[in-house]
């Protein structure tokens, strides 16, 4: 897990699989320790922006499963699917956030 902190936010905690594929799509090294500055933060919000549109129109998620009348309503839902949207959308507030009070946003382990 990584955890990225912003004086302006409270903490966002990522899994390491998603905390990757996060420093990833804004051009960052996964590395133990870093930092997205202020100045670096329009862009990023940008990147994941591109990632998630990406993600909808070309890896569209598993179709839903049709209820049946013996089946209660969640559980036709595809299970274990969290999408880039829904993983996302805390760090891009936090970087939104950030930037509105001038600060940087960390991580580390």
């Amino acid at each position: 897990m990584l955890k990225f902190k912003s004086q302006a936010t409270a903490d966002v905690i990522l899994l390491e699989s998603s905390a990757h594929q996060v420093l990833h799509i804004i051009g960052k090294e996964h590395t133990p320790q870093g930092i997205i500055t202020v100045d670096q933060i329009p862009a990023a919000v940008a990147a994941l922006r591109a990632a998630v549109e990406h993600e909808e129109h070309h890896d569209p998620a598993p179709a839903e499963v049709q209820p049946d009348e013996h089946l209660d309503v969640d559980h036709a839902k595809p299970e274990g699917h969290v999408s880039l949207r829904q993983r996302v959308a805390p760090f891009i507030d936090m970087l939104q956030r950030s930037a509105a009070e001038h600060k940087d946003v960390v991580w580390g382990v």
